[in-house]
């Protein structure tokens, strides 16, 4: 009974996430380029120890960053997570300044075993967000003063199948294959305050493109016992570079519509990950990851004739190699204490990367953050509530760009039930 009603609390939650991720979530200028703010895909255990994933393992909780992780769970184990965050944004330089408060859907998903060498898991997962409204004045070379002003809305999802493979006793293999869509849509207004001049006219450009293709991600972990209390884990993992079909559509209004259909190449990168944990008396866990992204070796076009057009669209998805570094701690004071605070996991982490996407051909921006959290245990269960707060520091390189102090709280609830066994009544 108790798999029954947590299967229906699951559709439910699915169904209202399904209005939830198509809400904007971001107000930062810098999605107004690429595919907008890349999401943290972490679930609640990882986003508070910096986003380390790579090497992480842990059968109570999902972690698809890494899908060979799916064979740590256990025979009789059922998972089931779901994730929200709520930010608090301050944003200053360039000549902007803004607060924004938003709230964002983080994740969805589910976790067993199919087989004592295999494992499953099925999510849903936001990737990227595009949130903004940008407006500034300039003036011609004959002094006639005119406003611009970007806005942008939308974003890219993934609904993931992914299964893990115990190979050997302490090696495993995994793989996600998920389906990739969404909406982005980008409009440019200039405004001049004389509609009658020859010369100079007022217009408005919108372009939208929607996305609809798939997705591939592998993953490989090895763990080594070196005795009763001490192991570590590495592992890695990688995404293939991908073409992205897509409709892509640009709309022109001066005085009339005029909309025109255009080819337009767009890709995901080649991803490679490297991680390593290390766990002590199962109490205490250490770990590391290094990411890259080879955003440089994606190709991009549009054909058209509107060298306006073809203009915008290469500044808007012009990219660099994006990396990411994470480290981060999680620690239980006592697993078989009596004291609730005894079980708590406490969590603690940092990252740095750098963008993926250039502004006027220069790199934007580095971004910093610190994070920390608790694993809190549910009574009377053996669920996981995981509540992290992180900061976040988003720093401008030229003096003409913005700088972001972002204040996150994110909250997790893991299910986590005991569904294949059967009971023995004496």
């Amino acid at each position: 009974m108790v798999g029954f009603k947590h299967t229906i609390w699951a559709l439910l939650l699915m169904m209202v996430t399904g209005t939830a991720i198509a809400q904007n979530n971001t107000n930062s200028p810098y999605t107004r380029y690429g595919y907008g703010d890349l999401s943290d895909q972490s679930f609640g255990n990882s986003k508070a120890m910096g986003g380390i994933a790579i090497g992480l393992r842990d059968g109570s909780q999902i972690n698809p960053t890494n899908p060979a992780s799916y064979t740590a769970i256990d025979s009789l184990t059922f998972l089931f997570e779901g994730g929200v965050s709520l930010q608090n944004m301050n944003i200053s330089g360039g000549g902007v300044k803004l607060n924004a408060k938003n709230a964002s859907f983080d994740y969805l998903a589910m976790q067993f075993r199919l087989a004592p060498w295999m494992a499953m898991s099925v999510g849903l997962l936001p990737y990227s967000n595009v949130g903004y409204t940008v407006s500034d004045s300039q003036t011609t070379d004959n002094d006639l003063t005119y406003s611009r002003s970007f806005t942008g809305d939308g974003g890219l999802h993934q609904l993931y199948v992914g299964a893990g493979v115990k190979v050997l006793k302490n090696l495993s293999v995994g793989v996600n294959a998920s389906y990739f869509w969404g909406d982005l849509t980008r409009t440019r207004s200039v405004i001049f305050p004389q509609m009658s001049s020859s010369t100079y006219y007022s217009y408005n450009r919108q372009m939208a493109v929607s996305i609809s293709d798939y997705k591939l991600d592998f993953g490989v972990q090895y763990t080594q016992e070196l005795n009763k209390k001490h192991s570590f884990t590495v592992g890695a993992i990688y995404s293939p570079k991908h073409k992205l079909n897509n409709d892509y559509n640009s709309t022109i209004q001066v005085g009339s519509s005029t909309t025109e259909k255009m080819d337009a190449t767009l890709e995901l990168p080649n991803t490679f990950g490297v991680g390593f944990t290390y766990n002590y008396d199962k109490r205490l866990t250490l770990g590391m990851d290094y990411s890259l992204q080879q955003w440089s070796k994606t190709e991009f076009g549009i054909a058209t004739n509107d060298i306006n057009v073809r203009q915008d669209f290469e500044e808007t998805y012009a990219y660099c190699d994006r990396t990411k570094i994470s480290v981060g701690a999680e620690y239980i004071p006592n697993l078989i204490g009596r004291s609730y605070f005894a079980h708590i996991k406490y969590r603690l982490g940092a990252y740095y990367t750098t963008p993926y996407y250039k502004i006027d051909g220069k790199k934007a921006s580095r971004e910093y953050g610190v994070t920390a959290g608790f694993g809190l245990p549910v009574p009377r269960s053996r669920s996981i509530l995981s509540i992290s707060g992180q900061f976040v520091r988003v720093k401008g390189l030229e003096t003409n760009m913005v700088n972001e102090n972002i204040f996150r709280v994110s909250i997790g609830l893991t299910f986590n039930e005991r569904w294949f066994f059967k009971r023995r009544v004496e």
